[in-house]
């Protein structure tokens, strides 16, 4: 049994260590390049993915003009212990719109209803939920009440509504993320275990996979729109 708890200030140090430890066990569902765990840059995205989703948590002191909430599932029998999380993003002119940017369930914890819990919670507040889902990931979601509104890149852009909403969502710029000294320093280590033509042969294979996500994509919407 689990138990769900909404926060709308930083978490506690614990819970921040227990979402980090859940964005780097599933960083490759979490990232919008949808990095496997065999490709050599994994764990620049562990880190990159990691640094991201801490940097929202910090935003929910205020100081960054973002409005960011936070949704624990909690062990009901041991509350300090995270079963999963969702983080959305509400819209900041309208008042019924968010969007759903990260949800994670642990392995140990998947098929328990963690994840239902979590999205059914976001749905019974705000009328339209957004979010972006690999084609894989798109029939969960639809069982759940999300509907397939248009391909994205390598993801599908889902709405509970059917339709974007167009609604104005603060996001932080994670450009910068990928330029941090950590970040560089992760790549020079890489680059000297792995050797440079493994590095530029792990790039060719993610954009290589992007691109396959990206046709996988469009195929989704493409059917979605015959059968309706």
């Amino acid at each position: 049994m689990y138990i769900l708890r909404r926060l709308d200030s930083v978490p506690p140090e614990s819970f921040q260590n227990q979402i980090r430890q859940l964005v780097i066990d599933h960083v490759g569902e979490l990232s919008s390049v949808a990095i496997s765990a065999d490709n050599a840059l994994y764990p620049l995205y562990q880190y990159g993915v990691g640094l991201e989703v801490h940097q929202y948590l910090q935003a929910m002191d205020g100081t960054r003009g973002l409005a960011v909430e936070l949704l624990l599932a909690l062990d009901a029998e041991a509350p300090d212990q995270l079963l999963g999380f969702a983080l959305a993003l509400p819209a900041q002119d309208n008042p019924q719109a968010c969007v759903l940017a990260f949800m994670a369930v642990g392995a140990s914890h998947r098929r328990q209803g963690v994840g239902c819990g979590l999205l059914g919670d976001v749905q019974s507040r705000y009328e339209c939920v957004e979010l972006n889902a690999f084609a894989a990931q798109v029939p969960w979601f639809e069982e759940r009440g999300m509907q397939v509104v248009a391909a994205r890149g390598p993801q599908v852009l889902m709405s509970s509504t059917g339709q974007a909403s167009g609604a104005l969502v603060g996001r932080l710029d994670i450009a910068p993320i990928y330029q941090t000294v950590e970040v560089r320093q992760i790549h020079a280590y890489l680059l000297k275990q792995q050797g440079e033509e493994a590095m530029i042969e792990a790039e060719r294979l993610r954009d290589e996979r992007l691109d396959q996500l990206g046709l996988q994509a469009q195929a989704c919407v493409r059917q979605r729109r015959l059968v309706h």
